[in-house]
């Protein structure tokens, strides 16, 4: 297969295309606006990269979806903070540009794996996210920061409509808090737009208090990165047809534990590192209000728990990596990566 993936030096492309390139004969053609992630990849004659531009480079755009076999466009700004700062800028990136490849896909009746969020949920009740039952129920438009939540659902929409007309095949899979080695980068993190987990771990590491929003509360589920793209490989051989017009959860609901939890564990695991066991001083865990951390657009969601019935039923996967050893295994390599 020849498998084209759009935010190829991301999280979530980088260590795909590792995944691929190490473990099956197909080729990867990828884009992204850098290669800082890439290095083990950039010599392999079966990646093809090219540092671009989604909103620029059109016609490569063009020509590869109608070469390729698979699509992942993976490209999206993805951290609570630049809901709040910049909506509209999240609104072009997530959705604009993203339609617009889309529709290229429509164009050649091209296969999909399409990123969806577990965002889209947003502030439902239920004690556990069903693809095709929960209601998706966001917040006011003041709150800006849905608007994330609302580009990657008009998204999944778009995307269905098409895929049960017979336009494309696509499968939605919806990642719940993926976390490993190079999530975020130091300087993401010093501007504060890194996701939770590898803020606390800079932190951490610059000896910063740990900033508990509202105290902490909020629950979410972290599922290891390898368990992730273990999913996704299953989802890219789509044996039997098994994915095709499916949406599928992936995250670890066994994973699941408050910020304030998170907080203690990585502070605990930090003082443990061997590098830093002996630290004069930690960094303090301290509590700050959402309006102060975040702005005033901001609305938090105090619940996301995965099903994952479907992807245990298609898929046959089930993730495997319990949380204190996704979280040590995050930070190791965050301190590896910025302590060389």
């Amino acid at each position: 297969m020849k498998i084209l993936i759009f935010g190829v030096n991301g999280f979530i492309g980088h260590h795909l295309t590792n995944r691929i390139l190490g473990t099956t004969d197909w080729s990867v053609y990828g884009m992204d606006l850098g290669v800082d992630r890439l290095s083990t990849s950039l010599d392999n004659p079966r990646f093809h990269f090219l540092e671009g531009d989604i909103s620029i480079n059109k016609e490569w755009i063009e020509y590869h979806i109608k070469k390729c076999d698979a699509i992942l466009p993976l490209v999206a700004i993805a951290t609570p903070k630049s809901y709040v700062e910049n909506p509209v800028g999240v609104f072009n990136l997530d959705f604009e540009m993203n339609l617009n490849i889309i529709k290229q896909c429509v164009k050649y009746h091209k296969r999909v794996l399409f990123p969806s969020t577990s965002e889209v949920y947003g502030a439902s009740t239920d004690p556990e996210f069903k693809e095709d039952e929960t209601f998706l129920v966001v917040g006011p438009i003041q709150k800006e920061r849905w608007i994330y939540s609302c580009c990657k659902q008009l998204l999944d929409r778009v995307i269905y409509a098409h895929g049960t007309r017979g336009d494309l095949e696509f499968t939605l899979f919806r990642p719940f808090n993926w976390v490993g080695p190079r999530l975020d980068s130091l300087d993401t993190a010093k501007e504060g737009s890194s996701r939770v987990v590898t803020q606390f771990i800079a932190e951490l590491l610059m000896k910063h208090p740990l900033s508990l929003v509202d105290g902490g509360g909020q629950k979410r589920c972290f599922t290891y990165v390898d368990d992730g793209i273990d999913a996704l490989m299953k989802i890219l051989e789509n044996k039997d047809d098994c994915c095709k017009n499916q949406i599928i959860n992936i995250g670890n609901p066994h994973n699941e534990c408050s910020v304030k939890e998170l907080a203690c564990i990585l502070k605990k695991i930090f003082m443990e590192h061997p590098d830093h066991k002996s630290d004069p001083v930690y960094s303090e865990i301290v509590e700050v209000s959402a309006g102060s951390f975040y702005g005033k657009g901001y609305q938090d969601i105090y619940t996301r728990k995965p099903s994952i019935e479907k992807a245990q039923k298609l898929l046959g996967w089930t993730p495997a990596t319990g949380l204190e050893e996704s979280l040590r295994k995050t930070l190791y390599a965050f301190l590896e990566e910025n302590e060389r």
